[in-house]
């Protein structure tokens, strides 16, 4: 959590000092969660060695990251005992449906164990290793990325849906990447004669099936491990859906998916990309900071970027669609919908 401060004295302090200070705050914090210090203080206040005996860690090791934690106001101390803070109870146990725990655990582990090569990966130009091998090593951050995305999606399919274009009667959907099926379940459930395909890396779709089979929806929806650039995609499909799967590639595979997803549509049929983009005007802050931390941290570990709307719809033309549009979303300003219609030619 950052350091209260008021103007007066931030204004005394290098930014760059700040940064340090909340980067310590943040691995801290981090650090506390993988060793399960949060949900130990759960069940009440303990002392340091009391905590230390739960959890199997050193005493001193265990007073010193509890008072860092105090300082950064993840806990409180109280005569000697430690328990979390407000903060720590609303936002970093893992039982709440809306918890940032999984979100800590996720980019606590990318950024320990994935930046330490970022300067030659910024020298090269090339991402530090396979970042889906990676994962796949790493079922809990494995776990951890794809409620990510599908808690993401619950948030947001209710803004989402009513802007998919689903033909009526039968029609067919076809997602790229989106293994955890959120969103196919959500059209489905909206449009009784959607069926839909899925096509994502075979760890990525464990969620999904848990998702789909829960819904009742195992004959609708068909989950099919495999690769984006080299899988069956079928044809004649009526909508297809590339949701925050752009941004991990370079321009050049961007062309190649895109084609791909254009010979796999009947002419005249929708694709949906859902995007954080680059260009669009947003006051300073937070959210403007994230959408750069993440592109330089897609760089870094993919290769991709987050692109402007300008190139996505050159490179959308390009790969022969028309009528390109987006759409803000207003339940997550750095999330746009970009839609397009695929032309006459493949």
């Amino acid at each position: 959590m950052p350091v209260p401060l008021t103007p007066e004295e931030a204004a005394g302090i290098p930014g760059a000092h700040l940064d340090l200070l909340s980067t310590v705050g943040f691995h801290a914090a981090g650090t506390a969660q993988r060793l399960g210090v949060f949900e130990a203080l759960t069940r009440g206040a303990l002392h340091a060695d009391e905590l230390a005996g739960r959890l199997d860690l050193d005493p001193d090791g265990a007073r010193v990251l509890c008072d860092t934690l105090v300082a950064f106001g993840y806990l409180t101390r109280v005569g000697g005992a430690y328990t979390n803070s407000p903060d720590a109870v609303r936002w970093l146990l893992r039982e709440g449906s809306d918890s940032y725990a999984p979100v800590l655990s996720f980019w606590h582990t990318v950024l320990t164990e994935r930046w330490g090569g970022l300067e030659e990966s910024l020298r090269r130009g090339k991402p530090d290793g396979d970042f889906y091998a990676w994962l796949d090593a790493r079922p809990d951050t494995l776990a951890d990325f794809h409620t990510m995305l599908s808690r993401l999606a619950g948030w947001l399919a209710g803004e989402v849906v009513p802007r998919v274009p689903v033909p009526d009667g039968p029609a067919s959907l076809l997602d790229l990447g989106g293994g955890h099926a959120a969103y196919p379940v959500a059209l489905c459930a909206a449009y009784p004669e959607l069926r839909a395909k899925v096509v994502d890396l075979a760890g990525a779709l464990e969620q999904g099936r848990a998702t789909v089979a829960a819904a009742g929806l195992t004959d609708r929806i068909e989950l099919c491990p495999g690769d984006l650039f080299t899988a069956d995609l079928g044809t004649g499909h009526d909508v297809a859906l590339l949701f925050n799967i752009v941004h991990g590639y370079r321009p050049a595979e961007v062309a190649t998916l895109l084609g791909r997803v254009a010979a796999a549509l009947r002419p005249g049929g929708r694709l949906l990309l859902l995007e954080p983009l680059a260009d669009v005007e947003r006051p300073p802050g937070p959210a403007e900071a994230f959408v750069q931390a993440f592109s330089l941290n897609l760089f870094h570990t993919q290769g991709g970027r987050v692109y402007g709307y300008a190139e996505l719809t050159t490179l959308l033309t390009d790969a022969g669609f028309t009528s390109v549009d987006r759409h803000v979303l207003e339940r997550s300003p750095t999330d746009h919908l970009v839609t397009a219609v695929r032309g006459s030619r493949s």
